[in-house]
């Protein structure tokens, strides 16, 4: 049964030796790898356990490989070495049916969903009159649609749960800024800030955050092929993808703090903002 009051606001919770999520279950899509294995690490370290859920596929529309099953077995091995339980599951974002049910499965044997991160993506390059049609539809499936299957599967066990909890969005720079030769990321990254701060209004009452984060470059394997080539022979292009700090890119570790910190208990009264962890990228 949904909730038709608003959960009572507790306190700030303690963090006993930095482990804000003891006790607390997180939902971290794309997580066989990169970014989102290091969320899942840095939850797990903080004391949370994990559903693990990655598409372990190569892409057609990409140029570098995907991740693989073994790379989510790893980032298994890494949780379990933090004495965290973790469930793992093989699944594209896109098919909400297995989405729905590989979750209800994962809380069935954790037990609880207090924390949702939904960060699979992927990215290519093109103009936006060159870009085939199938490389929009999967940009815009595996960006936002997957976002919202995430959501949409998440969020009737946390209301039913009663507890509140976080949903965390990751976006990107190119959710703020109108970014060059990868229009269909930038649409379907705007459409997750607009999924974030919608969804925020709608599940403030139940006290369940809602907010978006906005990486620039990350060092990462998912990187758009043919980018470097274009931009050296369009600088007026490029210079826009210059960040305004001196390093080049972030760390997946970086994205992982600002998420942890923005999901946790400490940033309780922070919701539906979009938060660039981007070098200065979005200010300039």
């Amino acid at each position: 049964m949904i909730m038709t009051t608003a959960v009572p606001e507790s306190p700030l919770p303690d963090a006993p030796n930095g482990r804000r999520y003891e006790g607390k279950v997180a939902f971290v899509t794309g997580a066989a790898r990169g970014q989102g294995r290091a969320v899942a690490l840095r939850l797990a370290a903080e004391g949370a356990d994990i559903i693990a859920l990655d598409i372990c596929e190569d892409l057609p529309t990409t140029q570098y490989a995907g991740a693989t099953e073994a790379d989510l077995a790893e980032t298994a091995r890494r949780v379990e070495a933090l004495d965290r339980r973790i469930v793992t599951t093989k699944t594209d974002t896109r098919d909400f049916a297995r989405v729905k049910s590989e979750l209800e499965r994962g809380v069935s044997e954790l037990g609880r969903l207090d924390v949702v991160v939904a960060n699979a993506g992927m990215t290519t390059t093109a103009f936006a009159w060159d870009m085939s049609l199938e490389n929009w539809d999967a940009t815009i499936g595996i960006n936002l649609t997957g976002a919202f299957y995430t959501a949409k599967a998440a969020i009737p066990i946390m209301l039913e749960q009663g507890t509140g909890g976080a949903i965390v969005f990751t976006s990107s720079t190119a959710g703020i800024v109108g970014l060059p030769l990868m229009a269909d990321y930038v649409a379907a990254k705007h459409g997750v800030t607009g999924l974030s701060k919608a969804l925020a209004n709608e599940l403030a009452e139940y006290r369940i955050r809602v907010n978006s984060v906005h990486p620039y470059g990350v060092n990462t394997d998912l990187k758009p092929g043919g980018l470097h080539e274009v931009l050296e022979d369009k600088p007026k292009l490029g210079a826009m993808f210059m960040p305004a700090m001196s390093d080049q890119y972030s760390e997946p570790e970086d994205i992982a703090a600002a998420i942890a910190w923005i999901a946790s208990g400490e940033a309780r009264h922070v919701t539906g903002i979009q938060l660039p962890v981007d070098l200065g990228r979005s200010n300039r």
